[in-house]
């Protein structure tokens, strides 16, 4: 019996729980391009409890500064993609404000992965077609604060 309970002791003293990658939420990190002085953009990352369900992530994008989606070939908006490589994506449109130099914004509150090593991007889309074009605002949860 003394042996038992100095074991558990023991354990109980000495185990550590394992570190894991996961970010800690609330979280943001800044969408940047090196070819677009001007364009920047910011994901914020939250916990949102919608129904009655388990607790989701949140993700918005909020995007300054972009040229005009057409300026990238045949698209007429803008859409933000989330990922974590060879795992899980998410897509979701991203609309303007109206005036000459939109912010395009945009959120998605269904993501129930566990939220490590994930990379954020502003894509130019074509609405009629569904297709995106290739990132040009890119940010990663290793830069969350």
């Amino acid at each position: 019996m003394k042996i038992s309970l100095s074991l558990i002791f023991l354990l109980t003293i000495f185990s550590h729980p394992s570190k894991t990658k996961a970010i800690h939420i609330p979280c943001s990190f800044l969408l940047e391009s090196p070819a677009l002085a001007n364009a920047k953009g910011t994901a914020l990352m939250y916990k949102v409890k919608l129904s009655p369900s388990f607790p989701r992530t949140s993700l918005s994008i909020h995007a300054v500064h972009l040229p005009a989606p057409g300026s990238y070939g045949s698209f007429d908006s803008y859409e933000g993609y989330a990922y974590i490589p060879n795992e899980i994506s998410w897509h979701f449109r991203l609309y303007p404000t109206s005036g000459i130099d939109p912010i395009w914004s945009g959120k998605i509150d269904s993501i129930t992965a566990r939220l490590d090593n994930i990379v954020a991007e502003v894509r130019p889309f074509n609405s009629k077609s569904g297709k995106p074009g290739p990132p040009i605002l890119t940010g990663h949860t290793n830069s969350c604060h």
